[in-house]
């Protein structure tokens, strides 16, 4: 009987061992702000989802990344590179690269834009999760929270970290209701871009009306999301 005893006694402490174990890692997981897989950052505490890459091992440039899909901090694109295309003197070094991937496209729709008397400058593209966490700061600072909410993404929920966007302006440097903000519009999806933030949209995409900002889709996604007035997010859900 004593022996039997000592035995229970035994296996009981091993089974309250194990559990503490087990309770300690699962603890440890939950306390974390995010997992993070292949620089995508998945949330477990916050209302972040995990990012959403709909086809992205066999069509990368239909990343999605809003206010509820991220990206982790040390997410960088591979293969950035300086387009050749003017740029504006506000632009930034880091600012002035993108994806490899939109290089190309970009440079054809800039000089198509030239043939027909539409200068068109690089303004902003690739910003690091860091440039971006500045950005966000600075534009509270000077002009408050709620403004910057509006117009600029918080770090890691910026498309500008993919290197498939670009945001474009003019030589006046205001470019909202211009005539190149016009031909942008009309024209951009011929070379795979879209306005992603277009008129109208906000409570799709989260972001107010910015036809400066481009993003590379592809050119049949471009033409099917300018032909039938969609955002990336409704072209996805399809």
């Amino acid at each position: 009987m004593k022996k039997g005893f000592k035995k229970i006694k035994v296996f009981s402490i091993i089974v309250i061992i194990i559990c503490i174990f087990w309770y300690a890692i699962g603890s440890t997981i939950l306390k974390s702000r995010n997992i993070k897989i292949n620089g995508f950052s998945i949330g477990l505490d916050d209302d972040k989802a995990g990012i959403q890459a709909a086809n992205v091992s066999v069509r990368p440039e239909l990343l999605l990344v809003n206010r509820e899909h991220c990206l982790s901090e040390d997410y960088i694109p591979k293969g950035l590179k300086i387009p050749n295309i003017p740029f504006s003197k506000t632009a930034e070094n880091e600012e002035k690269h993108v994806a490899t991937l939109i290089v190309n496209p970009l440079e054809t729709l800039v000089g198509a834009a030239r043939s027909e008397g539409i200068i068109l400058l690089g303004n902003s593209g690739y910003r690091s999760y860091e440039s971006q966490e500045r950005t966000y700061n600075n534009r509270i600072k000077s002009q408050g929270q709620k403004l910057a909410d509006e117009y600029v993404a918080k770090p890691g929920l910026s498309e500008h970290q993919t290197g498939l966007c670009i945001d474009l302006t003019n030589k006046a440097g205001y470019f909202l209701g211009s005539k190149e903000a016009r031909w942008l519009a009309a024209n951009c999806y011929r070379f795979g871009f879209i306005i992603r933030y277009p008129a109208e949209k906000k409570s799709i995409t989260g972001t107010e009306y910015e036809p400066w900002h481009i993003r590379y889709v592809g050119k049949k996604a471009a033409k099917y999301i300018h032909d039938n007035g969609l955002t990336l997010e409704e072209y996805l859900e399809k």
